[in-house]
């Protein structure tokens, strides 16, 4: 074979191979549309969340849905036969193999204080409902409020309330307890069987109960990977939650003000006692970026810190976080601070959200940290006037708009002062 030939043949043969090595490394295409996931642990009740995926341009955007919150993602990474992204908060990475068009099988990572917590994870393109499985008509209707209990490992029972609206077989709502609200929950009503889930990177939660007009009986609660818990409510429409304050966090006797200095995400050195604080109404949140009631105070703070005419207010986050690595702890928070636009210092403590000795190490002022997050409102001398205990968010309206009623009345006081 002449010299020539040889070497053409040479190239094509390179060439189909280069185009097929490329094409492999290239994505598979996914189906845009409604697709419904299913995270799956032993021993526990399968956790379904709706999600919504559409391709925009060459790459695509990926929105969980639960209730009326969606979590969008715009960081989906395809390579070849492989899908992999992180939740937009949290310390959440999920990856999958792509098996069709409209069919996903893979795993996700929770982080913890711990060690990472894994779950099993299928994704179908599907038009069909949240929980799957046949349906029947439901025999109540659980719309209103229930005095709820959920059984400790001990015995004995803690007390909550659950907040619930039914469209037919759809049932959506939240449970709220002393520190703040378990978020937006979405599920349906089957005959007797209550189902609800959550899934927000943070929570992992499924219900199942059996229900009638008045009661719900026979439930368990999957939370993570923590074994499941029993719970069972009655219908009350007056129901109410005990008052905690006496457990709750507050000042020392004898202590008006607090103390500290601690790094932000640059490494930079932050005190109450810097120029900018002085004069000013202060509030310091203390939080976790693992923590879903804490990201929803993040970001009505951040709302009505960067929505100021004049700079009247400072704010200052102090993040107890699941590990005491400055790195690992500062990425999460970056996370939270791009997302809410954070323009007001995160500090880093160093210290565990899980440290029973966390106040004593960096807050000695404070009686405990029991909550989080905690808000802690401070006047322009310096003085601590009032200490906030939990957070009820958007997923609890009523509890959610009696808190701002009292945060707004809260900061007036203060700068009238």
């Amino acid at each position: 074979m002449p010299q020539f030939c040889a070497m053409f043949w040479k190239r094509i043969l390179f060439g189909l191979l280069a185009t097929s090595l490329l094409s492999m490394a290239q994505a598979q295409p996914l189906q845009s549309g409604k697709w419904l996931f299913t995270l799956s642990r032993p021993g526990g009740l399968p956790v379904y969340v709706q999600a919504n995926l559409q391709q925009q341009g060459s790459h695509y955007v990926l929105a969980f849905l639960n209730d009326t919150e969606t979590l969008e993602i715009n960081n989906l990474r395809l390579s070849g036969d492989s899908l992999h992204f992180d939740m937009p908060l949290f310390e959440t990475r999920l990856g999958f193999r792509i098996q069709s068009v409209t069919q996903l099988e893979g795993w996700l990572l929770k982080g913890t204080s711990g060690e990472y917590q894994r779950w099993q994870v299928t994704g179908q393109q599907t038009d069909g409902p949240r929980i799957p499985g046949k349906v029947q008509p439901p025999v109540a209707n659980l719309s209103g409020r229930w005095a709820m209990q959920f059984q400790r490992a001990d015995g004995s029972w803690r007390p909550a309330i659950a907040e619930l609206k039914q469209q037919g077989n759809r049932l959506t709502g939240t449970i709220i307890n002393p520190s703040g609200d378990y978020r937006f929950l979405e599920g349906r009503v089957s005959g007797k069987e209550l189902y609800l889930t959550a899934f927000d990177g943070a929570h992992i939660y499924a219900f199942k109960a059996q229900a009638s007009q008045d009661s719900i009986v026979n439930g368990v609660f999957f939370s993570g990977n923590a074994p499941g818990d029993a719970f069972k409510a009655m219908r009350d429409a007056k129901a109410s939650l005990p008052d905690v304050t006496a457990a709750a966090a507050g000042m020392k006797s004898g202590e008006s003000r607090l103390q500290f200095r601690f790094p932000d995400l640059d490494s930079n050195m932050v005190s109450l006692t810097d120029d900018r604080f002085k004069g000013k109404v202060t509030i310091v949140q203390i939080m976790g970026s693992w923590c879903p009631n804490c990201m929803d105070e993040t970001k009505f703070l951040s709302d009505y810190y960067n929505g100021q005419k004049m700079p009247q207010v400072e704010i200052v986050s102090l993040a107890y976080e699941l590990s005491t690595d400055f790195t690992r702890s500062a990425a999460s928070l970056r996370k939270f601070k791009q997302r809410f636009n954070v323009r007001y210092p995160m500090l880093i403590t160093g210290v565990k959200s899980a440290d029973p000795d966390k106040a004593a190490k960096t807050l000695p002022q404070l009686t405990d940290i029991k909550y989080f997050p905690t808000t802690i409102f401070i006047d322009k001398q310096g003085r601590v006037r009032k200490v906030h205990n939990g957070f009820y968010g958007p997923g609890a309206p009523e509890y959610f708009e009696a808190f701002k009623k009292e945060f707004y009345a809260t900061m007036q006081a203060l700068l009238a002062e």
